[in-house]
């Protein structure tokens, strides 16, 4: 990609491309503002790339440049945000398929929990999405944010916590004495 090949940012976008969106969608809450993000981001990246100095952050750079367009399209106030958004699940279907009951069963999890997520301030869905969906430590985050590490866990915990009451309210049992988060 260093050397402005096409074929490189292709393989660049379908490799790290679901990641990105999920973690845009669950930023912005808008499937398509999402997208937007992470086209823009893919083109920054490819216009930016020699300044990756370790290739092997490649994806942690590449999150923080979606996180960061996230907060650029936070501030600015769009007309599609009188509109409601897809369902997630939709869209971010996995491969297998399980049997009806189940299907039916993951589906409100996700849903009530994606709408949790949504309903969060944003600096909460922010940490939220990088430690429990990319899968980032305090650490990584502290360091993509530029936040001090125990803001970061602050957030954590408040985050959490606002999740848990929501799930709670809802009355869903099943959140309560399995949930991770």
């Amino acid at each position: 990609m260093k050397r402005k090949d096409e074929e490189a940012l292709r393989m660049l976008m379908q490799l790290y491309g679901d990641d990105l969106l999920r973690t845009a969608y669950l930023l912005l809450r808008d499937r398509h503002e999402a997208e937007e993000a992470v086209q823009d981001s893919f083109i920054m990246a490819y216009e930016r790339i020699v300044q990756l100095k370790d290739d092997t952050k490649l994806k942690s750079w590449l999150i923080r440049i979606v996180v960061n367009r996230c907060r650029m399209k936070q501030r600015t106030w769009s007309f599609r945000n009188l509109f409601p958004s897809a369902q997630m699940e939709k869209w971010l279907a996995e491969d297998q398929e399980p049997g009806p009951e189940e299907q039916l069963m993951q589906e409100l999890k996700n849903g009530r929990l994606t709408t949790a997520i949504h309903h969060l301030s944003y600096i909460y869905r922010e940490v939220i999405t990088l430690h429990y969906f990319q899968e980032f430590s305090v650490n990584e985050i502290a360091e993509h944010l530029d936040l001090n590490s125990n803001t970061v866990k602050a957030r954590l915990a408040r985050g959490r916590n606002a999740l848990r009451q929501a799930l709670e309210k809802e009355g869903d049992v099943e959140w309560n004495k399995n949930s991770h988060i």
